[in-house]
């Protein structure tokens, strides 16, 4: 998750000020709570884990698709898109798996 946001941070400033400042900051933002949540599942009870864990999934969801727009506006281009999507699928499937085995222990 790091490692993605950290591409992302690295992204931010080539984006053109009229999308960065909008939706580039809604992207920001989404992924800095998706991280968020994903630390507090880390160090919350198993009892109260899977609403962090559903909580970070609907983020990163949402970082998708503000980061599909950005890409749609031609705000970023098709390689950076494609490095970024992959990294998020990938934690995609990493949460989903999580939330997979934490909800079979309940």
């Amino acid at each position: 998750m790091i490692r993605a946001y950290k591409l992302w941070h690295g992204f931010l400033p080539h984006i053109p000020k009229d999308a960065r400042y909008t939706v580039g900051a809604k992207v920001d933002s989404a992924f800095i709570e998706t991280v968020e949540a994903v630390f507090r599942a880390s160090i919350t009870a198993k009892d109260k884990k899977i609403a962090y864990i559903e909580e970070a999934s609907i983020k990163l969801d949402i970082v998708k698709f503000f980061l599909q727009i950005i890409w749609e506006i031609k705000a970023l281009d098709t390689k950076k898109y494609a490095l970024i999507s992959a990294e998020l699928n990938e934690i995609g499937r990493m949460i989903g798996g999580w939330l997979r085995q934490a909800m079979s222990r309940n």
